[in-house]
């Protein structure tokens, strides 16, 4: 209230008897935005927000920022704030009547908090991907509202693997025509009884790169399956067709590649929330201090949340030994470079 100003103060005064719903609309004052929404104390989280966000949907505001509600003087367990909080936008995001309100912010000043929302977010894109086969998840709807639909700045790559096949000829001689049709067809039943084939649907096969491409051409190739990528269908999807037992091998395969593919976009996730929250920063050649890169600032972070006393970190392509508690990094000749943490403050965020 003290950053918004005075004016947002007074309006707070004249409207403080006319609240509708448990919530007054002020002007923005001092602070960057256009309103402000001041809600009355209520425990119960999910339906605050429920009722700021129908409000932003029907006055068509397109974008609102929540602090972690209650947290503050109401003691409330972030935990379950959390859950309640992503509950919510959760509902509305899945509501196809929205048209407006596009994108939906949590500010999350306490850094020990940040892991409360994290896993929050965790639990549901875990629940999501075992329904990955419906077009339209109410997960994708909820990450696009809090980080935003991206916009592709270039046509996305058809993905292409190249399919071989290796004929095999089979000559049947017999007495006669009975027993090479009784031959031929012992042959394609056993042949058809070897053949599996399965289909693997997931929307981060649309993620697949060059590297992951030659990955399934080098599987192809070396088990003798035939594999197709569709990366049309939503999800896309990858079918895999051969003898059972190299189906079932390269399936576990391209599994792993999916997971090792979700681990990274977590932890990028997770870093890109961190960086929001807390900057660490280096002394560089000419006395200004220089940001870490994100995974490197998370990498800080998580070391000194758990009390670890060093971490080695890259520094213009140098090794360095980072003391935590004297915030000094040292290289393997002695040379010593100031480290910095920053806690990012509300204007910055």
């Amino acid at each position: 209230m003290d950053a918004a100003g005075c004016q947002v103060v007074d309006e707070c005064a004249q409207y403080a008897g006319q609240h509708q719903s448990g919530f007054i609309t002020t002007q923005g004052g001092n602070l960057l935005c256009s309103k402000i929404i001041h809600l009355l104390s209520n425990i119960d989280v999910k339906s605050q927000v429920s009722k700021v966000l129908n409000e932003c949907e029907q006055r068509m505001y397109k974008s609102v920022a929540f602090p972690a509600i209650g947290t503050g003087q109401a003691g409330q367990n972030p935990a379950k704030v959390a859950d309640e909080m992503l509950d919510a936008i959760v509902e509305f995001a899945s509501k196809k009547s929205v048209q407006h309100l596009q994108t939906i912010k949590i500010v999350i000043f306490q850094t020990n908090m940040l892991k409360d929302f994290y896993e929050s977010m965790k639990k549901r894109e875990d629940l999501d991907s075992s329904t990955a086969n419906q077009p339209d998840s109410w997960f994708s709807a909820l990450k696009s509202f809090l980080w935003g639909k991206k916009q592709s700045t270039e046509k996305k790559r058809p993905m292409i693997l190249e399919k071989k096949v290796n004929l095999v000829t089979f000559q049947i001689c017999g007495e006669n025509q009975k027993n090479v049709d009784a031959a031929e067809s012992w042959i394609k039943n056993l042949i058809l009884k070897e053949q599996s084939e399965t289909t693997i649907k997931n929307e981060l096969i649309e993620s697949f790169d060059e590297r992951q491409i030659a990955a399934l051409a080098d599987l192809q190739r070396r088990k003798h399956v035939t594999i197709q990528l569709d990366n049309k269908l939503s999800p896309p999807e990858i079918t895999i067709s051969g003898i059972s037992r190299d189906v079932w091998f390269v399936l576990v395969e391209i599994q792993t590649m999916i997971q090792k593919l979700k681990d990274t976009q977590e932890e990028q996730s997770k870093a890109q929330l961190l960086s929001n929250l807390v900057e660490w920063r280096y002394l560089g050649s000419n006395d200004t201090f220089v940001a870490f890169d994100k995974w490197t600032n998370m990498q800080l972070e998580d070391a000194k949340l758990a009390k670890k006393p060093y971490l080695n970190v890259e520094i213009n392509k140098k090794n360095y030994k980072v003391d935590l508690n004297t915030l000094q990094a040292r290289d393997n000749q002695g040379k010593t470079i100031t480290i910095q943490r920053v806690s990012k403050g509300e204007g910055e965020l």
